[in-house]
Formats: structure tokens, sequence, C-alpha cells
């Protein structure tokens, strides 16, 4: 029988060889690099990573230092459902090619990358989550696309972080129409009612799984916020404890 040291060795020697037919190609313009699931220097300087200093409760960076636990206007006027949302860099033209690929070109093969950045920035996070879930698509969506791009993220931060992932927990029960170009408020209106716990997960037994847990909820880029709010009022008034919010990118107002 061959030791796990030996297919180890075995399968690094076979990704050896395959990266000599197939060198390993930068995540974002295609230029060859180094190691898979990766970016040239070029592509990772055009990034915008945020970091400290940031709302405490949205994630959105700051300017200049506020103190610790500081909130920004939009959530002190109206406090978001979920508990706290980070996100590994801000949606821009240096980073939107990034999502954009990796939702409507196949680009699935980002997904481990994608997650080892999340699983960074979202450290403080994952230290209390019990479950990891993503944002649902509807099925017809789902059907188009063949994969929903937030519950691959979900699946490979929950493999990284040792963490159990239901990510057929929430239900996109209605199409929604494309809310890019919409507010706030409009996107709460056209998102009311649209998730709904997956009725599967309210049989015995497995409400053990979510009920009075810490959810970690995933999806690929923060707008707004009115998706993974009404996502978090469906998962709290269902029985969760909290619910924090991962998101690869987020929308950044000029300004911040």
């Amino acid at each position: 029988m061959i030791g796990r040291g030996l297919w180890q060795a075995a399968a690094h020697r076979a990704g050896r060889a395959l990266d000599l037919v197939l060198p390993p190609q930068c995540l974002k313009c295609g230029a060859i690099v180094e190691e898979p699931g990766s970016l040239c220097a070029d592509c990772w300087r055009g990034l915008s990573f945020i970091a400290p200093p940031l709302c405490a409760a949205c994630g959105v960076p700051f300017a200049f230092e506020v103190g610790e636990g500081a909130l920004c206007g939009a959530c002190v006027a109206r406090p978001p459902a979920y508990r706290r949302a980070r996100s590994v860099m801000v949606y821009d033209q240096g980073s939107k090619g990034l999502v954009l690929a990796f939702k409507h070109a196949d680009r699935t093969d980002a997904a481990p990358a994608f997650a080892r950045w999340m699983m960074r920035a979202g450290e403080s996070l994952l230290a209390g989550a019990e479950l990891v879930v993503p944002v649902p698509l509807h099925r017809w969506r789902l059907l188009g696309r063949r994969y929903n791009q937030a519950a691959l993220l979900a699946m490979a931060l929950a493999r990284l972080a040792l963490r159990p992932c239901l990510p057929d927990l929430l239900l996109r029960r209605r199409a929604t129409p494309a809310l890019g170009g919409l507010g706030r408020d409009e996107r709460r209106r056209a998102l009311a009612g649209a998730f709904a716990l997956n009725p599967r997960h309210r049989r015995p037994g497995r409400e053990a799984a979510w009920r009075g847990r810490t959810l970690l909820l995933v999806d690929d880029v923060l707008t707004t916020g009115a998706t993974v709010e009404a996502c978090a009022e469906v998962l709290l008034a269902a029985g969760v404890e909290a619910v924090d919010v991962l998101t690869l990118q987020r929308v950044v107002a000029p300004g911040g």
C-alpha cells in the first residue's frame, strides 16, 4: 500500500509536469506566473485591498483613523441586520475583471485563490463562525450559469477554515430584476420576500446545524448591502444567533 507521503510526492511531480506543458496564468490578464491561482505583479498592483481603518459594522474603509468601533454615517442612521461585514478589495476598474470572469466566463479555477484572500480578510469573522452559508442564486439563473459563484467561494473557504458549509440553507424563491443602478432602498424593495430558508433544513434533526449558531454569509460582491441584509433577516428570523458577512469585493463610493 502506497503511503500518503508517496501519493503527495507523485501528485506534486505530476503538477510540475503539467506546468511545463500548460504554464500557470495570471487570474486576471493571462500572463505566465510562477504559481497557479496567482496574479502577475502588474495586476496585483492594480488592486485596492481593504484594510483598517474601517466601519466596525459594514466594513467600508475610512479615509483616516477615527477610533476603534467607529461606525460610518449609514450604519449610524440605519444599523444593518448583519453584525459585521468585511471584504478583500474594492470593486473598481482594477479588480472587476476578476469577479466578472469568475461569474460569467467559467473561471471557477479562481475560487481557491479567492478563498485564501477571503480567509485573511475575514480572519476575525471566521474565528467565531460556526457555519458557512452562501447567498443563493435563483434556479433559472443557476441553470443558465451552471454554478453559483457564491457557493464555490463558500465551499472553498469552509475547507480552508475547517468549518462546516451548508450551500443550500437559503433559497432564492423568486427571480429578481437586475439590480445594477438601483439604490439601497430600491434594492430592498426589489428583494422583499426573495429569500427563504430551505424547507429541507427545517426537518427534525437538521435544525441543530444552524439554529442558535453564528453564521458566515458569503457572496462575491457587496454593493449596497441590500442582498446580504435580506438574507440575514431571513436567517435571524429563523433562529440563527448572529450573521457576519464576507465578500471578495465591495463597492466603495468616491471618498469612502
